[in-house]
């Protein structure tokens, strides 16, 4: 998250059986089968698959030449595996698989680049890479002899001997056939093709424009006069993004980092609101660049072109296609999911706003909180209450003592040890580990990159480096991860001290990567996040956010950053009572996003006019939600999961999945929060299994039953 989201890997459906996707990042070694380069392509890095990227070679240049040569390849392997006249499993997948590794090495490359190093140059050749990855896993989608081979195995009397990883991937390969248009007479499949390309360039174009909308707002002050209620370290953040473009004074945006402190401590109400209608407008027809990045044409193009796609696969929406891969069984049984949680949640939201208007009342003079007011007028209160402020508690958050806590909380529990290591990485920042089991056997790897920067996509991920494969030589390929964050840089001569949100959000993705680098699947298709089901995705990343709010935890993650002394107790006390503060608010504002998003793409119809997203979102706001929403807020134009990044008809994962999670952490409460032995449970029940089963399966087989919803109310402290 994956944001909080959250990014775990690219859109549209793809065919399994380890064989393919969307092309999911891999890097590694490979084994003797490796391509033979033609020899203009020889000194082409992004086809060097001896080892790790060399990220300082790699040049825009490289990315077309490279992806079409293996695009190319991966045609003539794929007639040459089908047209067997016998098809057993070692005939048929490790070929596949191993250009199938080849391609996403590549992939992962330039996927990477473009979301933590964009340029102009980057991002040309980005696109024009996407367009040729829709043409191939379309051509490969609806390549009958292809799927005919798939269905030998699955009918063959080899089959009933094959593995759980084996029968599971060939299975998942069918469905994603059908789902890829397998089915289709062949005028209907060449519109197939087009959709799902056009559709990748719209989703491409998208986050470009929230790109650019996010770095096209900014203004700077000769002085921080205008920016009293910043602290020290919101105010040198400030000063160093104006030094970063050769200015003198302090510098905002509407950055994730830079807006969230100007909400939520500028006591300047007038500089608050300017910077929310920036931010709350980006990428549309409103605001300070009204018209400039407007991704509402967009968006109305992306929804019919959905809606063409369900439809020519049976399905009467788009959000019925999107479960057809999911733990949930329905639109329905999702949208009484998410209704049943507003109704439990909403009155209760509405008595802490009522609360929080009256404090505002009583002890400001404030009248009427607007949008802009909320978050400031919340850390008023929030502190008038526990004594403590978010910003302040950063002291005791220290970057590095913050990642030994984290190495020494998997340590204790999955009994691994992380240490740091060379690698060839994308920005001086960014720090590689080495992931090492109980017997000093190397085990995973990860890129850790921390810092915002600009032409850095904003939010937090976890993208996959390369999947744990067992080759056709019987050579084991080891996990590599990415962690995303976009936190402050360090401000000169003092260290990178986090907020307590920012510390959740890294075990979050942490937890993400161990679901990754722990994996003991070794068929490509169902081997660390692969074949995870979207909804089930998430709930080993929010499990790990329970370390950060635990009594027993938390020592291991905060000790000021000057004196090393401990976060007082007090301090601690009271972070933890405030752990549920607005918690029925924060509940509904999911909510909100999860309604819209499933409503968006059920509702939607041929004939809607192009601002109906628009006008969805602002009314499911007013049913769902209860703070102050301004008419020319403009979420859906920079609503980057659902439209953009493979979240459509899938944001209710979050809560899906925190249904698991809250009821899955409560066990290490109940059996030890760092008993080694629950943490052994996860790993073999969950962590290690990959997509290779159900995931209320592997549920029960961690916790002995099915989770209960009460857990998940009490972690909002809803009663």
């Amino acid at each position: 998250m994956m944001n909080r989201r959250r990014f775990l890997c690219g859109t549209g459906s793809a065919i399994a059986l380890g064989l393919v996707g969307l092309p999911k990042f891999a890097l590694g070694n490979l084994p003797a089968t490796a391509l033979t380069i033609p020899e203009h392509l020889k000194h082409n890095p992004l086809l060097d698959f001896s080892g790790l990227p060399k990220y300082s070679q790699i040049k825009p240049k490289h990315i077309v030449p490279a992806m079409q040569f293996l695009f190319d390849t991966a045609k003539t392997v794929i007639d040459t595996v089908a047209a067997q006249p016998v098809i057993t499993w070692q005939n048929f997948y490790y070929p596949l698989a191993n250009i199938d590794n080849q391609i996403n090495r590549a992939w992962s490359v330039a996927s990477n680049l473009h979301s933590v190093a964009n340029s102009d140059e980057l991002r040309d050749a980005y696109n024009e890479m996407l367009g040729l990855s829709s043409d191939f896993y379309s051509w490969r989608g609806m390549h009958k002899p292809l799927f005919d081979a798939v269905m030998t195995l699955k009918n063959s009397a080899e089959f009933a001997s094959f593995d759980i990883e084996q029968q599971k991937s060939i299975d998942d390969a069918i469905l994603d056939f059908r789902l890829s248009g397998i089915d289709l007479p062949a005028d209907k499949q060449e519109k197939l093709a087009q959709i799902q390309k056009r559709l990748s360039e719209l989703s491409s174009q998208y986050s470009n424009n929230v790109l650019d909308a996010t770095a096209g707002w900014s203004q700077t002050f000769d002085n921080a006069d205008a920016l009293k209620g910043l602290n020290e370290s919101a105010l040198e953040s400030a000063k160093q993004a104006a030094k970063d473009k050769g200015e003198t004074g302090y510098r905002i945006g509407i950055n994730t980092t830079s807006y969230v402190a100007v909400m939520n401590y500028a006591d300047d109400a007038a500089l608050r609101a300017k910077v929310h209608e920036a931010f709350a407008t980006k990428a549309s027809d409103a605001g300070p660049n009204a018209g400039k990045w407007d991704n509402t044409p967009v968006i109305a193009e992306i929804l019919s072109l959905r809606l063409q796609l369900a439809q020519l696969l049976g399905f009467k929406n788009y959000a019925e296609y999107s479960l057809a891969t999911k733990m949930a069984d329905s639109p329905a049984e999702v949208m009484e999911f998410l209704n049943g949680l507003a109704a439990r949640s909403r009155k209760q939201a509405q008595a802490q706003l009522a609360e929080l208007t009256a404090f505002a009342k009583q002890n400001y003079g404030v009248d009427k909180l607007n949008a802009w007011d909320i978050a400031y007028y919340t850390e008023k209160h929030r502190h008038a209450l526990y004594s403590f402020d978010k910003e302040k508690l950063r002291v005791y958050f220290p970057e590095q003592k913050v990642l030994s806590g984290l190495f020494e909380i998997a340590k204790r529990l999955f009994g691994v040890t992380i240490r740091e290591a060379q690698a060839d990485v994308w920005d001086k920042s960014v720090r590689f580990y080495e992931v090492f089991d109980a017997q000093n056997r190397h085990k995973a790897s990860f890129y850790l990159d921390m810092y915002a920067r600009e032409n850095k996509k904003e939010g937090a991920w976890m993208a996959t480096a390369i999947d744990r494969i067992r080759h056709a030589d019987g050579s084991v390929q080891l996990p590599v991860a990415i962690l995303v964050l976009n936190c402050r840089k360090p401000s000169e001569g003092q260290p990178s001290l986090l907020l307590h949100d920012e510390v959740t959000t890294l075990f979050h993705e942490f937890g993400h990567g161990m679901n990754l680098m722990l994996t003991q699947m070794q068929v490509q298709g169902v081997t660390g996040l692969n074949g995870v089901p979207w909804d089930a995705i998430e709930m080993p990343s929010q499990l790990m956010e329970g370390f950060t709010t635990n009594r027993e935890s938390l020592p291991f993650i905060s000790a000021h950053y000057q004196t090393g002394e401990p976060l007082p107790s007090d301090l601690l006390d009271k972070l933890l009572e405030a752990k549920h503060y607005q918690g029925a608010i924060s509940l509904t504002r999911q909510l909100e996003f999860a309604i819209f998003d499933m409503k968006v793409n059920m509702e939607y119809t041929a004939d809607k006019p192009d601002n109906f997203a628009q006008a969805l979102y602002l009314q499911t706001t007013k049913d769902i939600g209860v703070t102050p929403i301004p008419d020319y807020v403009r979420r859906p134009n920079f609503f980057s999961h659902i439209f953009a990044g493979g979240y459509a008809a899938g944001y209710y994962s979050y809560l899906w999945s925190e249904l698991l999670s809250t009821d899955g952490f409560a066990k290490f409460e109940e059996e030890g929060v760092l008993s080694p032995v629950v943490g052994k449970k996860f790993e073999d029940t969950i962590l290690s299994q990959g997509g290779s089963r159900p995931p209320m399966d592997l549920y029960v087989a961690y916790r002995g039953r099915k989770p209960k919803l009460e857990a998940l109310l009490a972690n909002y402290g809803i009663h």
